[in-house]
This record gives structure tokens, sequence and C-alpha cells, in this order.
């Protein structure tokens, strides 16, 4: 576990080890996460790539996508029907 102090401003110093973890530098942002009463800070950036991808869960089957291959046959077949 590891801590931070508020200052009087509300701001924290999010120690070196959990910035690592999420990836983030400064300047970057981070989002604070509220789930059953825990609030939890995530990197914005991971969690719109996880939204993202659960919004696209079951697509690759649904459009008969199986391997790689399929996916670079179905790009070319559209840009051949948008010329």
């Amino acid at each position: 576990m590891e801590l931070a102090k508020i200052t009087s401003k509300g701001q924290i110093t999010i120690p070196i080890v959990i910035r690592r973890l999420l990836n983030v530098s400064d300047g970057d942002k981070v989002a604070f996460i509220e789930q059953d009463g825990k609030f939890m800070l995530v990197n914005p950036l991971s969690l719109a790539i996880d939204e993202a991808r659960a919004g696209f869960a079951g697509e690759a089957e649904r459009l008969g996508l199986k391997n790689e291959q399929d996916v670079a046959d179905m790009v070319n077949e559209i840009r051949q029907a948008r010329k």
C-alpha cells in the first residue's frame, strides 16, 4: 500500500511506484473511478482502450473474421468498393 498526503490546496503527489504502474508522467492526466463505494486511480488512456475493446467484443465473430488475413481481405474489399 502506498500513501499520499493531501495539501491545503487538495493536491497529492502520486508515489513513483504507482506512477510507473499506471504508466503516467509529468503532464499526464489520471481518472478517479468510483466502484462499490471505492475509488480507483486509473490511466484514462488505458481506460479508453479497454472501453473500445469492450465495444468491439464479438464483432470479429459476427463479421466472420477468423485471422489477420480475413481482416486484410475485408479492408481491401472496402477500398475497392470506394474506388
